[in-house]
């Protein structure tokens, strides 16, 4: 980890321990290097900080391109590892920036829902999300984050001292999934995209139902 980035890692893991109680599970299921997609639930602000925190390896975030112009906006997105995406300018140039990312050995954080839940509940996934994990030959890991909407859900101004858990899921290939686009139509891409997609949000689901070992 650079200097900067190991600075916040320190500074979420001494918040999440102490304010949110949080207790992480199966982390030796993130492959320790190499590329991976994380896909996780999203309920608060904080999820970004939950699963970074959570992993001894860095890890990166997506952002709108956007987001960042302002003084040392630069600065931070290189301390905090987080990559631009240009929403507005198309998806092939967000696809690129995130397979580069992926193709260097990193990890990323992708939230297939899109945004933060309203309810709590999970939210039904984002065609895009399919598009990456079957563009891209790395694995993929399903992270469900429990505790989230209580302790920062869009109902909260403020963050309240609520328990919450990380589990990380068994890395998925997709194998069978990626071979079969290699000849796919177009029709049959977009639903092969969207049937990734729900893989996926079904993965994030069993670890919310599924007991706490």
């Amino acid at each position: 980890m650079r200097l900067g980035y190991r600075f916040a890692w320190l500074m979420g893991r001494a918040a999440c321990s102490t304010y949110f109680r949080w207790r992480v599970v199966q982390r030796e299921r993130v492959p320790a290097t190499g590329g991976v997609v994380l896909a996780t639930n999203h309920a608060s602000y904080f999820d970004p900080v939950f699963v970074g925190s959570a992993l001894p390896r860095p890890v990166y975030y997506l952002s709108r391109y956007t987001a960042f112009e302002f003084p040392l906006g630069n600065f931070l997105r290189r301390v905090l590892n987080i990559v631009p995406v240009d929403l507005q300018g198309g998806a092939s140039r967000g696809f690129r920036t995130i397979l580069s990312r992926l193709e260097g050995g990193a990890a990323i954080l992708i939230f297939p829902e899109g945004t933060r839940t309203y309810d709590g509940k999970l939210q039904s996934p984002k065609a895009g999300i399919g598009f990456t994990i079957i563009k891209t030959s790395v694995p993929v890991v399903p992270v469900c984050i429990i505790g989230n909407y209580d302790a920062y859900g869009r109902h909260r101004r403020f963050p309240l001292p609520r328990r919450v858990v990380i589990k990380f899921g068994q890395p998925l290939l997709f194998s069978d999934e990626r071979e079969r686009a290699k000849t796919a139509s177009k029709e049959e891409l977009r639903e092969l995209y969207q049937s990734v997609a729900t893989q996926m949000m079904d993965a994030i689901g069993r670890l919310q139902s599924d007991s706490i070992p």
